[in-house]
């Protein structure tokens, strides 16, 4: 099967549900027989990009290193599922830029929705301090202003959303045979 490489980038605040979608968009292209490869935050950052921080010095150089990877693999015609916050615009626009065939996946959902969700605590410990520049409380969260694809996470149920990023993919051109749900 000839494919074509592609980043598929899942952006939005913790608890939007990038990983559960982007899990659900993984199984359905591999039982499709495409290559890809998955590139999510919390396992980069244990990996790829140790021993960053928080500042958005070091959320830029996080994300700068995930787009290396993900170019590097999209122009040998993989298909990279990318999930992370990737809170900064300008460097999703950098990323977008350099790797070119680039699918932007907005998950959205109201920061409430986010912190009904939040099974880490993660934004309990932000809110009483014990983490700072934390996106959505203390640093900011700039929403793609045009991605290809978004959902809505607070009014779409898991499935929608699948069929949406899929369907997405099929209309820009990256699936050479549909994917059903």
């Amino acid at each position: 099967m000839e494919q074509k490489g592609v980043t598929i980038w899942f952006t939005g605040l913790s608890g939007a549900g990038k990983t559960t979608i982007s899990e659900q968009v993984e199984i359905k292209l591999r039982e499709k027989g495409y290559k890809l490869e998955v590139l999510d935050g919390d396992i980069v950052r244990t990996n790829l990009t140790k021993g960053l921080g928080f500042s958005k010095e070091d959320r830029d150089e996080n994300i700068r290193r995930i787009g290396f990877v993900s170019n590097l693999l999209t122009r040998n015609g993989v298909m990279v599922i990318v999930s992370a916050i990737s809170p900064y615009r300008a460097i999703r626009e950098e990323v977008r830029e350099k790797i070119g065939n680039f699918v932007e996946v907005f998950v959205n959902a109201p920061l409430s929705v986010c912190e009904g969700r939040d099974v880490k605590g993660l934004y309990k410990k932000a809110r009483s301090g014990e983490i700072k520049l934390f996106t959505g409380i203390s640093d900011p969260y700039e929403p793609p202003t045009n991605p290809e694809i978004e959902c809505r996470t607070d009014l779409e149920e898991l499935d929608e959303s699948v069929n949406k990023v899929l369907q997405g993919l099929e209309k820009l051109g990256y699936l050479s045979q549909p994917v059903a749900v």
